[in-house]
């Protein structure tokens, strides 16, 4: 018996998701840009009340450790931490790509190839990783775009591409026999409950006062092009 509260807060999806007995009750998401801080902590709230539960009765939450968006990632893990502290309740995390790609497989329960899931990291870098159905075939990385770059992968075998820096880089990767695309592919919460409830199973679990997320690249902060401010 379990009932985990996922979030997922890393793309500019916004998306909460409820889990009992390692199946989704309900979820809600919004596509809307730089709304994390303004929609989270309603979509928490509502899946309460939706599904008559109080925040007591978690057995923990899981939230999108990264990479991606550095003001979402903060928002989520911040979220999360503070339930965890003030309900007494374990933290669990999924990386962000992991569970991007373990989304993909649990649709798609035949396929056997590659999961190269993509966040867009600005200008023709994406944070990507590959994955098949055992693992992390390759790790982590801020990758820059360029023709060719993942021919190593392509000329062994089918490889999807998925996420937003897919759809930015596609006609860059250009065509090639194995190399395939999920446009309608989403991040979603409810693909990180498989990691989730394995992780809790084994009892995987972050430190609720040290928990960071996992940002990839530092944070660099813009010059202001607000008037009357330096």
């Amino acid at each position: 018996m379990s009932l985990l509260l996922l979030l997922e807060t890393a793309t500019p999806v916004c998306s909460v998701a409820l889990a009992r007995d390692g199946q989704v009750v309900t979820e809600l998401h919004s596509n809307e840009q730089n709304a994390h801080s303004s929609k989270l902590s309603p979509f928490i709230d509502q899946i309460f009340k939706q599904c008559g539960i109080r925040p007591a009765q978690l057995d923990a939450v899981c939230v999108s450790s990264g990479p991606g968006s550095y003001t979402g990632l903060r928002i989520g893990v911040s979220s999360a931490k503070g339930l965890c502290y003030a309900l007494g309740k374990p933290l669990l995390s999924v990386p962000t790509l992991q569970g991007m790609a373990m989304q993909y497989f649990t649709a798609h329960p035949d396929y056997t190839g590659l999961v190269c899931p993509m966040i867009d990291a600005r200008r023709m870098e994406c944070y990507t990783a590959f994955y098949n159905r055992q693992g992390e075939v390759r790790p982590v990385d801020a990758d820059i775009i360029v023709p060719g770059i993942y021919d190593t992968y392509l000329e062994k075998g089918e490889v999807v591409f998925l996420g937003d820096g897919a759809k930015k880089t596609r006609d860059i990767l250009g065509i090639h026999p194995n190399a395939k695309y999920a446009p309608d592919f989403q991040i979603s919460a409810a693909g990180m409950l498989p990691i989730a409830l394995k992780k809790l199973q084994d009892n995987q679990l972050e430190d609720v006062a040290y928990f960071e997320p996992y940002y990839l690249k530092d944070f660099v902060a813009k010059k202001s092009v607000v008037r009357g401010l330096r």
